[in-house]
């Protein structure tokens, strides 16, 4: 019964690290969402600039709830504030995962994880550099000249927050390939056989996981296509 017990006892250890190292997280991220509260104006009028940027003179962004000038600054706290707290939890994460593993299977994750970290906030900042003001004008001009734009900041906000997570998860995908190669999941030949099916994949994803409008669908489900391609390149069976 020692195996047993010794057993239960390393679990019950392993999950009292993993709640600890959770809450240290949640602390973070509750304290950049306080810190960042006195700076909510400037962190919105940040986030909206790819907008009004390009708004036409005269045009304003509006609310249209009461509540909406005080909540949606705040929301976007919060949005940037787990923005800022993701390198902390792959840092937890590696904490607490790295004490089982082999030096060979560190040398392999540690830079993997880094990657991964990488390459979510280079699609976060290709949704917001290039995505978004390329959509906006495109919107803004098609808009008719009896219609004056005037965006809810509420609508907004939900539109760019969708868009960057969308494409910070996108950005992943070389990361996903090369795993499931690596790993041994699945062969480099039955993905490059299965490619015309994952392209049609990846625009099903663009749609649900963007704004329904067709632009902003083709603007993730073709880089999710040129992003496996390079998975497939820099990968290869074990």
């Amino acid at each position: 019964h020692y195996p047993l017990r010794r057993q239960r006892q390393m679990c019950i250890r392993d999950r009292l690290e993993l709640r600890s190292r959770l809450i240290r997280v949640l602390v973070c991220l509750g304290a950049l969402s306080i810190a960042g509260i006195p700076f909510a104006s400037e962190i919105y009028a940040f986030v909206a600039y790819p907008l009004l940027d390009i708004l036409p003179v005269g045009s304003s962004m509006i609310a249209t709830e009461v509540t909406s000038p005080f909540m949606a600054p705040i929301k976007l706290v919060l949005f940037s504030a787990l923005l800022v707290t993701m390198p902390y939890l792959f840092f937890e994460g590696w904490m607490f995962i790295s004490p089982g593993l082999y030096k060979n299977e560190k040398a392999f994750v540690a830079p993997l994880m880094f990657s991964t970290i990488i390459l979510f906030y280079a699609g976060a900042a290709f949704a917001y550099l290039v995505v978004c003001p390329i959509i906006f004008q495109f919107f803004i001009a098609s808009a008719p000249e009896s219609i004056q734009v005037m965006t809810d900041i509420n609508q907004y906000l939900g539109f760019v927050i969708k868009l960057i997570f969308a494409f910070g998860i996108a950005f992943e995908i070389p990361i996903a390939t090369f795993l499931l190669i690596r790993t041994g999941v699945v062969k480099k030949v039955s993905l490059i056989k299965a490619r015309p099916y994952l392209i049609i994949l990846f625009f099903v994803i663009g749609m649900l996981l963007t704004p329904p409008d067709i632009f902003s669908q083709l603007f993730l489900a073709l880089p999710m296509w040129v992003l496996f391609e390079i998975g497939l390149l820099i990968s290869k069976d074990e």
